[in-house]
């Protein structure tokens, strides 16, 4: 049976959804900052910074959580476009999850991760939703910068044989 079949999320306004329980995944973002921070580093050392970053995020869900992470990398990036005299470059923000992840909730709280992150971050700053399972695949094989999946691995307790591995 396919993933999309049998893992879902819960609407944002349900009693038991992501939105309502997510303190674990929360806790474990913040543990992993600093390894986050030192990959983007090494990234840009090796590649430069681009004039378009994509960056993507692997199971994004709904909540107060959905942003947590892009949130991050644009900071990481935007400090050492600063400390490095640099222009900030664009970001091209793909948000993953499952179909029946609640989306219209994700979208709708896009004006207040603008209003929170500034002027300057809303004008380079261009976000899309990417519906799918990432056990097959979801983007052309043109570059993709930085995927960031922190929790979205543990839902699924344990993948078919006939299931080929996760494909980006």
């Amino acid at each position: 049976m396919a993933a999309e079949k049998f893992l879902w999320m819960n609407p944002a306004d349900h009693e038991i959804s992501y939105a309502n329980n997510s303190f674990y995944q929360k806790e474990v973002f913040m543990k992993v900052r600093p390894i986050v921070e030192e990959a983007i580093t090494d990234m840009l050392t090796k590649i430069g910074v681009p004039t378009c970053m994509k960056v993507v995020d692997m199971g994004c869900a709904s909540g107060p959580n959905t942003f947590q992470a892009i949130s991050h990398v644009i900071d990481t990036v935007h400090g050492i476009c600063q400390q490095q005299e640099l222009k900030l470059p664009e970001f091209e923000v793909l948000l993953n999850d499952l179909p029946e992840n609640d989306f219209n909730s994700v979208f709708k709280s896009i004006p207040d991760f603008y209003k929170q992150k500034g002027d300057l971050v809303q004008e380079r700053c261009f976000i899309r939703g990417v519906a799918g399972s990432f056990y097959h695949r979801l983007f052309p094989s043109t570059r993709l910068h930085f995927v960031h999946s922190s929790t979205g691995l543990h839902w699924l307790s344990k993948v078919s044989h006939d299931t080929p591995p996760p494909c980006i």
